[in-house]
């Protein structure tokens, strides 16, 4: 990459960055890392500089100069919201969040909500969900889903994915099902934007291996991701 198509691309990126210092809600349960906004920022400036740099006319320094400082602010933004959105669910679910991957395997811990590259997470034990079996959610279960649904309406732009799993008791057939009939089951409470994408996810991608009562308990559960856009949308099965 030429230089001179360098620097605008860096003195884009590092403004955004300081003007995302300015993003800080005190007050919110909420992690403070937001990568997704200097994710969002980096991609945005890069191809925002890119697009500059390429279209046709005099100065491309210029062009890729402003082109970086829109694509940073719209790429901030949009990882500014995800971000903002896992401190909300959080707090509406009276939780934190927490990416340490050996959360899930905290029997302790029912809601788990978590940031991801592309996506947000908040990751339901099965047992505060459903009863053994069953696809209707217990009535604590559904007032959370549903203070999920209640913020989700402040975020119109935001897609949606709902994922049931379960541990390897039964056929492979009969939890596909089961897990897809409770991934619905929350996906029609969550469909205040358009419906959610589900999945029944079975017994695949295993939060610990099947091999006594507590590790099952710890399979058994259902997952709702938060997305920018479908582009970002992955299979939460594998």
């Amino acid at each position: 990459m030429k230089i001179k198509l360098l620097k605008p691309i860096l003195a884009s990126t590092v403004a955004v960055f300081m003007l995302g210092g300015c993003y800080n809600q005190p007050g919110l349960v909420q992690d403070d890392s937001y990568d997704r906004t200097k994710t969002g920022a980096a991609t945005g400036a890069v191809a925002g500089a890119l697009i500059g740099y390429n279209t046709k006319g005099n100065n491309k320094g210029q062009r890729a100069l402003i082109g970086g400082l829109l694509g940073a602010a719209v790429g901030g933004a949009i990882g500014y919201s995800m971000d903002q959105q896992a401190n909300e669910v959080a707090r509406a679910l009276g939780t934190g969040v927490n990416n340490d991957p050996l959360a899930a395997l905290d029997p302790r811990r029912d809601i788990i909500v978590s940031k991801h590259p592309n996506y947000v997470k908040i990751m339901f034990r099965d047992r505060m969900m459903f009863a053994s079996g069953s696809s209707r959610l217990q009535p604590d279960a559904r007032y959370k889903v549903q203070k999920i649904a209640r913020l989700l309406e402040r975020y119109p732009q935001t897609v949606v994915g709902v994922a049931g799993f379960t541990d390897n008791q039964g056929s492979y057939e009969y939890n596909q099902r089961l897990s897809k009939r409770r991934a619905n089951t929350v996906a029609n409470i969550l469909s205040v934007n358009g419906r959610p994408f589900t999945k029944g996810c079975s017994y695949n991608k295993a939060i610990a291996p099947n091999y006594d009562a507590r590790n099952r308990a710890l399979n058994r559960r259902v997952e709702v991701y938060l997305y920018a856009n479908r582009n970002m949308m992955s299979d939460p099965c594998r």
